[in-house]
């Protein structure tokens, strides 16, 4: 479907990446089977802290999503900018977040991000480049358009990535930011996460129309892959982060996608939403993590040691990062008005 602009609104469900089969292909998708392990086991870590009563607050789980945030954020250098969402997990440690400050963040600790005064939703990381996670829906478009557009007026050939789920498409800030941001030509790529629902409801009873139309609207190239499948995540953000570091303006890149648990820990009890048989149709046959593990095996790329040995220097981490959290000190009383802008 022509977008308006002269390109191509293209739809992909499967990997064409050009270093499939390489040496260098197979570390990349042995580096992304790590990293979605990785935000796998620290969600289902927080899960637990959460029902034994550790963690104070809610958290929104990232399992099911984790192809999304890791397919794109290997596509982008140290640099380049990301903002994040209520459900930032996986793309902080996509980023290149450490799990122990991130648990500490999470339990309150001085040993987090923010000294553990940000905890689930507000989790940043200016070093790795992640400018934060916000707790308001679409909140964090205009601040990556701001960092765009600095990286614009810099020169620094600096890409920003604003992940954001479907919901946001009911916020008037994103159809802003996207008029802005084409007409200014920013490095700004909008990831989109459709994973079908806002909350607890089905996304096509709250928006109107189809969410890739809406780039046409406003001369953005644009994307649909499927969520699910890193490898094609990852040939489509390079794509676009390429394109946006040569100067061609912003893209919007659909992700097709899935949250596997509540949306957020407390939702226990999801029939009266979604039934039982989507979730586990979405768990068996479209893991990001099965899906990849297949497709290397198949191809003969690693053995299942290989992928074994991930799983377990993974665990370890997390399982250190926990212990990390849980003896970590909480901060002194005496910075309760520190960094704390009014």
């Amino acid at each position: 479907r022509a977008d308006g602009g002269g390109e191509v609104m293209e739809k992909r469900t499967e990997s064409e990446s050009p270093a499939k089969g390489t040496t260098k292909g197979v570390e990349l998708w042995l580096r992304c089977y790590e990293q979605m392990a990785k935000i796998r086991q620290f969600d289902e870590q927080v899960n637990q802290l959460y029902m034994n009563a550790l963690m104070p607050g809610l958290a929104h789980l990232y399992i099911g999503q984790e192809a999304v945030a890791v397919g794109v954020c290997e596509a982008l250098h140290t640099d380049d900018y990301i903002t994040s969402t209520h459900r930032g997990h996986g793309h902080c440690l996509a980023k290149g977040a450490a799990v122990d400050r991130m648990f500490a963040e999470l339990l309150g600790k001085e040993a987090g991000y923010c000294r553990g005064k940000g905890g689930s939703m507000h989790i940043a990381d200016p070093d790795t480049g992640n400018l934060g996670a916000n707790a308001i829906v679409g909140g964090s478009v205009g601040i990556a358009a701001g960092a765009a557009f600095s990286a614009k007026m810099r020169g620094s050939k600096q890409v920003a990535v604003c992940f954001f789920g479907e919901g946001a498409l009911g916020q008037g800030i994103i159809y802003e930011v996207m008029n802005m941001a084409s007409l200014w030509k920013l490095p700004a790529i909008f990831v989109c996460e459709n994973n079908l629902y806002n909350e607890y409801t089905h996304y096509t009873e709250t928006l109107a129309g189809e969410i890739m139309t809406r780039a046409k609207g406003f001369g953005l190239h644009a994307e649909s892959v499927n969520g699910q499948d890193v490898q094609s995540v990852n040939e489509a953000a390079g794509r676009l982060v390429e394109r946006a570091r040569r100067g061609d303006g912003p893209a919007l890149l659909e992700c097709q996608t899935y949250r596997y648990f509540g949306h957020h820990v407390g939702d226990i009890n999801r029939e009266y939403y979604r039934p039982k048989a989507e979730e586990q149709e979405w768990k068996t046959s479209h893991d990001p993590l099965t899906l990849l593990e297949e497709k290397l095996l198949k191809d003969k790329l690693v053995e299942p040691a290989t992928l074994e040995r991930i799983l377990e220097e993974v665990e370890s981490e997390i399982t250190a990062g926990v212990e990390f959290a849980k003896n970590a000190p909480y901060p002194d009383e005496r910075e309760v008005d520190e960094d704390v802008y009014v």
